[in-house]
């Protein structure tokens, strides 16, 4: 029986060795052909520097009030393009790339290392962002709009800063459903084996990115090429993995869902009835749960209603803000 405990205490170190040696020595080759993210950017993309990041965003509109256009994980300001110019008249309307995703800066390595203040891919830093942007653009306030993961950023901004919010609209919101590694593994996140390991993670989306986009749509057939295209694009841009990974090891449960009751602002709750995400009844739950709330089940719809259903997007949003003028 001895013989037998050290045999198997011999093969546990084996593994933990192998655990620890092995990730180091995965090759990662480097990625060709990417550029720096003003080589991607379009006619009308503007760059701004918020809080020591230089943001990708588009605007279009003038007066009040300000509509600040939140996108969810894994797209950017794109997925609003079909129902920006419409909201522009109604105000002051601007799309923008969160950190870590589309044509907004992504700093990485030292750079990453050097940052001052709040690691601008964790959640905290992403509200100060949003305040940021407003203050830039001249607003004291904003209605803010976010789609998923989005939803989480305009309900924790809110909570940070509940004076520079004048009303939400949740999109199919991710508010639910956690955001970010439990506790217990986050810790495992920063060793060097992650790390390394974590790029490769991340060059997956490569792979899975284009059956996520079918699962988003209620009806993937009416995907255009251009649609693809424009989530592809990011993927050209230098750094676009490691920053993925390094959003990724930054994110953390907020814990939203105890603090639903809080938002005490006029707000819009949208859902596809078809949403295979965040399913709709996340989305009816909300806004059940929040003390002002309209909701908006949109028929025949998915995940992101502001692409698939521009039309019945616009017919619940652009009244609801009008309200608020």
């Amino acid at each position: 029986m001895k013989t037998l405990g050290r045999i198997l205490l011999g093969l546990l170190a084996l593994i933990i060795i192998a655990a620890l040696i092995v990730p180091l020595l995965i090759p990662i080759p480097p990625l060709e052909g990417l550029v720096p993210p003003e080589q991607l950017a379009d006619l009308d993309s503007r760059f701004m520097e918020i809080n020591g990041l230089n943001v990708h965003y588009k605007l279009a509109g003038a007066g009040e009030p300000l509509i600040i256009l939140l996108h969810g994980f894994g797209a950017n300001t794109e997925s609003w393009r079909r129902v920006l110019p419409a909201l522009a008249g109604v105000g002051t309307v601007v799309a923008y790339d969160r950190p870590g995703f589309g044509l907004t800066e992504r700093p990485v390595g030292e750079a990453l290392r050097r940052w001052p203040g709040d690691n601008p891919y964790g959640p905290d830093a992403q509200a100060e962002l949003v305040v940021g942007l407003m203050t830039a653009l001249g607003f004291e306030k904003a209605i803010l709009a976010g789609n998923s993961a989005g939803g989480t950023v305009a309900m924790h901004t809110y909570l940070r800063h509940p004076d520079r919010v004048a009303a939400i609209v949740f999109v199919d919101a991710a508010i639910y459903t956690g955001g970010g590694a439990p506790a217990w593994i986050r810790p495992l996140l920063g060793t060097p084996q992650m790390n390394r390991l974590g790029v490769l993670l991340a060059r997956n989306i490569l792979q899975q990115g284009d059956r996520l986009i079918q699962l988003a749509w209620h009806d993937p057939t009416k995907i255009t090429a251009e649609d693809i295209a424009l989530y592809r694009r990011p993927t050209r841009v230098e750094n676009w993995d490691r920053a993925l990974w390094e959003f990724t090891r930054a994110s953390r449960d907020l814990n939203l869902a105890s603090r639903v009751a809080e938002v005490q602002r006029p707000t819009l709750v949208i859902t596809g009835d078809d949403d295979r995400i965040v399913p709709t009844a996340d989305s009816i739950r909300l806004a059940r749960e929040l003390p002002d709330a309209q909701l908006a089940v949109l028929p025949a719809c998915g995940h992101v209603p502001q692409e698939e259903c521009p039309e019945a997007f616009l017919d619940v949003v652009v009244p609801f803000v009008s309200r608020l003028k």
